[in-house]
């Protein structure tokens, strides 16, 4: 079992969360236990799925080049997600609340439609989904490499609730403190080391 790898891919895939939790918390949105929990399902159902794909793609190819292809994979979207850090962004005042998916992980304000300080049922399973991206493509190159889907996707939910509940108290508490920019870069370091350890496990 890759139970390293399995709790790393649980923080990685959840740093998103507590950037923009924090930044939440800073603007005193808050998101109820429930729009929390609706977070952690979709995540996880997004990651079970992507991995269970990447499970049926090593079938086709022997352990070793399977675990070195998940292991690309995951290097390369660590890779992504560093370069990602450094792009400028545009304001948030032009980003409208239909817009894209991934204009929610920049603008995390974006997902409260109504305004309202709070993430509502409603809107936690669009901002689900926006968060559940990364956990696609990562949950493809984990399951190419072996891991269990079931844990992992368990790690995946856990980390997300842990990770969106602690970012919100930690934004209520500090004031002007940008987190979520080092996220990406954060995600991305500990991506590339799970995919160096299984490339040579």
């Amino acid at each position: 079992m890759h139970y390293l790898s399995i709790l790393f891919i649980g923080i990685a895939a959840n740093l998103d969360n507590l950037g923009i939790s924090v930044s939440y918390g800073l603007r005193s949105t808050r998101i109820p236990l429930v729009s929390n929990l609706i977070i952690a399902i979709v995540s996880m159902i997004c990651a079970y799925l992507s991995i269970i794909a990447g499970k049926f793609i090593s079938q086709f190819i022997s352990i070793g080049l399977a675990n070195f292809a998940g292991g690309l994979i995951i290097i390369g979207i660590g890779i992504k997600c560093i370069v990602d850090s450094f792009s400028v962004h545009e304001s948030p005042r032009e980003v409208k609340a239909d817009s894209n998916y991934s204009h929610v992980i920049t603008h995390p304000d974006s997902a409260d439609v109504n305004h309202d300080k709070m993430i509502s049922v409603k809107e936690s399973i669009f901002l689900g989904f926006a968060l559940a991206i990364n956990c696609l493509v990562m949950g493809l190159g984990a399951g190419i490499t072996g891991v269990s889907p079931v844990l992992t996707t368990l790690s995946i939910g856990l980390f997300s609730v842990v990770s969106i509940w602690s970012g919100i108290k930690l934004g209520n508490k500090i004031c002007g403190m940008s987190i979520g920019k080092y996220s990406n870069i954060v995600s991305g370091i500990l991506l590339i080391i799970i995919g160096v350890y299984e490339m040579i496990v």
